[in-house]
Parts: C-alpha cells; structure tokens; sequence
C-alpha cells in the first residue's frame, strides 16, 4: 500500500548522510533512482548506479515502511530537506535494472591505502582527457585492471571503473573541494571484499559493487 512507502530518519545526522550520498548521485545522473532495502530492524541500505557498471550504497540508521522499494532520487532529496517523515509515493520499481549484490557472503582480501585508489582515479582521469570522447572515457581505459589483492589462494582485480565510481561518490574522506592524492591521510584505508560473483570496495563514506564477469570472482593467484 501507498502509505506504507514511508521512510523516517529522525536523527539529523543520518539524514545529512543520506542527503550527501543522494546529491552526489544526482549530480552523476540528475534522473537517477534509488533503490532502499530494509536491513534489519533500524537500518535501511539506499543503492544508486553511478553510471560506471558498478553499484554505490549508504547505510543509514532509519525506518522504511516497506521491504524494499526503488523511487527517484530527488524525490528523497526533496523530502530530507523538510525534516518530516518522506513519502516515498509510487514506487518505481521497473527503473531498476539488475540484481544486487547479497547482503553477505563476501570475504575479506586485504587492505589497500586510500590514497593510492584516488591516485589511480587521478591517473585515470589524465588518460580519459586525453583519449576520451563526448561520450566519455573510452571503455579500454573503464575496463583495464588497475589494482590486483590477493590473499591466501585468491586473487582479485579491481577495474579502473570501481575505481572511478568510488571516487565520483566521493566515498573517500579528504580536505579541501575534491580529493586530491596528496591531502588523503596515509592511514586511511578502503577494504577491498569479494564473493563469487561481486566485487567491494568499502570506504569510510559508502561502498561500491560490480559483479564479476562470467559469475567468477575469485581466480588462483
């Protein structure tokens, strides 16, 4: 029922986060939805695309009326702003294209500075100006493995889109307008995750997802 698409934040902090994680995905794609998954009793995960073919996600303290429903982004912009509970109106369900990845299941591989995943999206950002086109980097450039962890007996490559996506959310934290390499703390980290099928980047600030190309994910190293 339409009534039960509400969604609560009642601590203005989370609503900030919220309100962050949304205004960076609309300035990507000023259309975009968003998709909010109940997660356990008082938390709520909001998913958006970022237009790299891989998934970013915000978990917030909330409560969300219903199971799992996908409505416009500036719509929950909107209605952050008035400080009230937000209906959430009709959902638009069918603008969502593609699974998302489970809730768990993902190992831990290893550690990797935060710094040196903004210095390879500055990298990256050099070779897109240089050989890219009105519609973009190139998909060599999106595609190419960028960083490769391994632990134990696996190995996982990280693209240069998952790279990308991480930082046009601005999931790393820095000083200054945008991150820039040499202000990122040597101590922050991003925690690099897989499962059979899914790559994750964890950042202070949010994480990204893709799924891994012909359902597997993790190779002998």
């Amino acid at each position: 029922m339409a009534e039960q698409r509400v969604l609560h934040l009642s601590d203005p902090a989370e609503r900030e986060n919220l309100a962050t994680f949304l205004t960076r995905a609309v300035r990507l794609d000023p259309a975009v939805v968003v998709r909010i998954r109940r997660r356990g009793e008082r938390q709520v995960s909001a998913w958006v695309a970022t237009g790299f073919e891989a998934l970013a996600v915000r978990t917030v303290v909330a409560d969300l009326g219903v199971d799992d429903v996908t409505v416009g982004a500036d719509l929950v912009l909107a209605g952050l702003e008035s400080g009230q509970p937000i209906d959430l109106g009709y959902s638009m369900d069918s603008a969502w294209r593609g699974a998302l990845p489970p809730p768990d299941g993902f190992a831990h591989i290893d550690d990797v500075p935060a710094r040196t995943l903004v210095e390879l999206a500055e990298q990256g950002a050099q070779l897109a100006k240089e050989h890219g086109s009105s519609h973009g980097p190139p998909a060599s450039l999106l595609d190419q493995t960028v960083l490769t962890v391994s632990a134990a007996d696996v190995e996982v490559q990280v693209p240069m889109r998952v790279v990308f996506a991480l930082t046009a959310m601005d999931f790393i934290p820095h000083s200054g307008d945008k991150a820039d390499s040499r202000r990122i703390p040597p101590a922050e980290i991003v925690r690099v995750r897989a499962s059979k099928t899914w790559l994750r980047i964890d950042a202070r600030y949010g994480s990204v997802a893709r799924r891994l190309g012909g359902g597997i994910s993790l190779s002998p190293s």
